[in-house]
């Protein structure tokens, strides 16, 4: 499966699997259905997914979708779910480099953000980075329409030296949980996703640092920096940014409760 248009016609509604789903929690419980029953087909494997979902596993795995600025992004089982509050990131790298030429997605996961950015601008160089098997392989299958190469690695580790001083957007989907929170995450993140998606150190804020200190040297003149922080996170990571020579800079979408560090490298 590669990223796609999302077809906007769903099945019937399926009375016995939407009073499953509403017995095991699921606040969505008809719009869920309506997905598991097109996943699945037949009766046999509906009830195979449903099984799966009601068993807590995230329905982006159990369907082996997500929708994220209307493509359908792969998404297999172990790997990072893009979050919808994630748009916003993307927003932001169009408007500060509405002609970016050379991309970059570290911490790609399922490669979502590179998906997205590639899809905004045709032709860009598109090159995608995790240090998660995994997740390469997924990300890897999401980018292949654009082009897109994914090397596996840390952080820029992983990337071909030739970007250094060319990037344009540096697009850093970096994991920000604190590590005591963690237990405080829903079971579905917590038990089903990879813990180097989520664990940002004792502050949430280890590898957001990392990303910072190096930019820099791979950014082009007037190229961006951006990462997703939690509203407590953000006076911090904006510092680290600042610390790191670049023009830091917090945007917030109170509609989904976004907040995205960005840093821009002053020609």
């Amino acid at each position: 499966m590669t990223t796609s248009r999302i077809p906007p016609a769903v099945p019937p509604k399926a009375p016995a699997v939407v009073a499953a789903l509403r017995a095991a929690g699921c606040v969505f419980a008809e719009e869920e259905a309506a997905l598991l029953v097109r996943a699945g087909g037949t009766p046999d494997r509906v009830a195979d997914l449903v099984a799966r979902r009601v068993a807590g596993e995230p329905l982006e795995h159990v369907v082996g979708w997500a929708e994220f600025r209307g493509l359908r992004i792969e998404v297999v089982p172990g790997v990072f779910v893009p979050r919808r509050r994630t748009e916003f990131l993307v927003e932001r790298a169009l408007v500060l480099a509405p002609r970016a030429r050379t991309v970059v997605d570290l911490c790609c996961g399922s490669g979502a953000l590179g998906a997205a950015l590639a899809a905004a601008l045709p032709g860009a160089a598109l090159h995608a980075a995790d240090i998660d098997p995994a997740a390469v392989e997924c990300a890897t299958r999401n980018l292949a329409p654009y082009g897109g190469r994914v090397h596996r690695g840390d952080l820029f580790a992983a990337l071909p030296a030739t970007l250094r001083g060319r990037i344009e957007i540096l697009a850093a989907n970096v994991p920000y949980v604190p590590t005591a929170d963690i237990r405080l995450l829903p079971a579905e993140a917590r038990e089903h996703e990879p813990p180097t998606a989520l664990d940002g150190g004792p502050d949430g804020l280890a590898v957001l640092r990392r990303v910072a200190e190096a930019a820099p040297g791979w950014l082009a003149p007037g190229g961006c920096l951006l990462a997703e922080t939690s509203g407590r996170q953000a006076p911090a990571a904006e510092r680290a940014f600042a610390g790191a020579g670049l023009a830091a800079e917090v945007a917030v979408c109170e509609e989904s409760d976004a907040h995205v560090i960005t840093g821009v490298l002053r020609p």
